[in-house]
């Protein structure tokens, strides 16, 4: 009787743990190191930080379902999006109008529209002038715009993600940086934006454990 109640135990117990337990993530299949580390978050906070460029298809995609997880993100993560900086002047100058966007404090309330404008309504936003109008649909003068794009503090932000963006080790966008120490993309996720989120929660849990 005893061996039958062992057999039971032993057989059982393992898929009894195996369903409680969370998805087993690997690195080099679902999620790659950043190589050197760089810093992360501060004040006990996790940083996750999306790095993505207006013209990316894949990024307009992916942006509804983060706008939907940071309505359940865990508390201790600092998500931040980040404009991707490669050799190329249209994706530097969408980066100076992110970060214009954001020195005037209208940074959100353009993030959806600036990613419709370019996807959905066909409007190129490559040169200063049509972002100048693009800003002005939003009640932004083309003297505070002018003043904010060519300004020092917003040429700083644009030169920090263009060196971050080399730093990570990044070749395309959308990527998520989890604490400065992990590199997630669809690719790693086996294509799901959901899995990739779900990805992103655990090296973030992982790393507030720590």
């Amino acid at each position: 009787m005893l061996r039958k109640i062992f057999l039971f135990l032993l057989l059982t117990t393992p898929l009894t743990l195996w369903a409680a337990e969370s998805p087993d993530y690997a690195e080099g299949i679902n999620y790659e190191r950043v190589i050197p580390p760089l810093p992360g978050g501060t004040n006990g906070k996790i940083e996750v930080l999306e790095l993505f460029w207006y013209g990316c298809p894949h990024c307009d995609r992916f942006d509804p379902f983060v706008e939907k997880w940071l309505e359940t993100k865990a508390d201790y993560i600092n998500f931040k999006h980040m404009p991707a900086v490669f050799n190329n002047p249209t994706w530097r100058l969408h980066a100076t109008a992110f970060y214009t966007a954001e020195t005037l404090g209208i940074g959100h309330k353009l993030h959806k529209p600036f990613f419709d404008a370019i996807n959905r309504q066909n409007r190129r936003l490559t040169t200063k002038d049509q972002l100048r109008s693009f800003f002005a649909d939003y009640g932004v003068s083309a003297k505070d715009f002018d003043k904010t794009f060519k300004s020092f503090a917003v040429k700083a932000k644009v030169a920090r993600a263009a060196d971050l963006t080399k730093k990570f080790g990044i070749d395309g966008v959308p990527v998520v940086i989890v604490n400065g120490k992990y590199r997630v993309n669809a690719s790693l996720a086996g294509g799901s934006y959901d899995n990739l989120l779900k990805i992103v929660d655990h090296l973030a849990a992982m790393e507030n454990d720590k």
